[in-house]
């Protein structure tokens, strides 16, 4: 498996992360098969460049409701469907992306400062999700103008 370059662009005034949907991406994860099955196993600071700090799992999504509408200021994050699938939709306040996500072995890392939604999820689909931080209510963003407003507009 090859390593992974990101570059992330930080605003020079104020230091702050700035999110970039280019900085996200689709990684493959190791999976071992056997005859008793497959396994994928994900350590932080080698399949993920953070540690991992949380674990946390999306199940029993009624079909057409959506998940997410939030962003985060310093949480990085792996998404993974590890059963089912589910579309992810990225925007950093300039472009936007949909990224579906259907094997149990590739997962969306997402850096700080991205708006995602989790849409489309099919029955009995299971959306993992490996966070570089615990749980910080003071991380998130949840209203889209102020997200706009502090991810600086138009980049």
């Amino acid at each position: 498996m090859r390593p992974i370059t990101y570059v992330i662009l930080i605003n020079s005034k104020t230091m702050q992360i700035k999110g970039n949907i280019n900085n996200c991406v689709v990684i493959e994860l190791p999976k071992i098969i056997n005859r008793a099955g497959s396994i994928t196993i994900v350590n932080g600071g080698n399949e993920v460049f953070f540690q991992i700090e949380r674990v946390y799992y999306l199940y029993d999504v009624p079909g057409g409701v959506a998940r997410g509408g939030h962003a985060h200021r310093e949480l990085h994050q792996l998404i993974v469907a590890a059963s089912g699938s589910f579309d992810v939709i990225i925007d950093d306040a300039k472009n936007k992306k949909i990224i579906s996500l259907n094997k149990p072995n590739f997962g969306l890392l997402l850096t700080p400062g991205i708006w995602r939604e989790l849409e489309n999820f099919s029955s009995g689909a299971i959306c993992l999700v490996l966070a570089s931080t615990k749980y910080n209510e003071a991380d998130y963003i949840r209203d889209y103008n102020d997200f706009v407003i502090w991810n600086g507009g138009n980049q």
